[in-house]
Parts: structure tokens; C-alpha cells; sequence
């Protein structure tokens, strides 16, 4: 079994409990996490063997587009649509950060992990 990371995909969005916070926005950080296995893609170097990158970001660009009150719920969507479009994923982890939230405190960021 192989495994593929995508880390670090940034992204603006609306998501909060927070009324301004759907004005405002902020920022958000993605990373996923799979399994699978590219060995075929490995011998052949056609993209068509693997999972295409790009349609990764897409999928957590168009998730993240949804305005949500709770980031747990992005995430769950963001993993619900990896595996519908990548069978060939056999576990995946999404872990969906929110920079700076707006907390009555310095904190730095909150996160959320979903796997199977």
C-alpha cells in the first residue's frame, strides 16, 4: 500500500458561528492524507493510476466554498465527497485547520481530524 499527502492547501473562506464571521471570512489550512495504491502508476507514469492531486484541491476548494457554522461539518464533506470519487482510497484522513479563531484568547488555531 502507498500513500499520498496533500498538505498544506490554503484556503478563504465564510465558515463560523459568528455573524461577521460570514462577512469577514478567514483563514483555513487542509491537509488529506490517503492510502492507496499508485504501484501500477508507479511502472506506467500515467496520471490515469493514481489519484490526480488537482482534483483533490478542487474537491476541498468546492467543500470549502459551502458556508458552514462548524468546520466539523466542511470536514465531513470533504471526506464524504474523497471517497465517493476515489474508491481506490482505502483510508483517508482530512484534517481541516482554522487560523487565528475568534476566541476570547490567543490561540493560534483550532483543527479537526476525520479518518477511517
Amino acid at each position: 500500500m502507498n500513500k499520498i499527502n496533500i498538505e498544506g492547501i490554503k484556503l478563504y473562506a465564510y465558515h463560523g458561528c459568528l455573524n461577521e464571521e460570514a462577512i469577514i471570512g478567514g483563514n483555513y489550512i487542509v491537509d488529506v492524507n490517503m492510502l492507496t495504491d499508485f504501484s501500477e502508476a508507479a511502472e506506467t507514469d500515467d496520471l490515469l493510476k493514481t489519484i490526480d492531486y488537482c482534483a483533490i484541491y478542487e474537491i476541498c476548494k468546492t467543500e470549502m466554498a459551502i458556508r458552514s457554522k462548524l468546520i466539523e461539518q466542511v470536514g465531513q464533506r470533504i471526506f464524504e465527497h474523497i471517497k465517493k470519487d476515489f474508491p481506490q482510497v482505502t483510508k483517508l484522513h482530512v484534517k481541516l485547520t482554522k487560523l487565528v479563531p475568534p476566541i476570547n484568547g490567543n490561540v493560534e488555531r483550532v483543527s479537526i481530524e476525520i479518518a477511517d
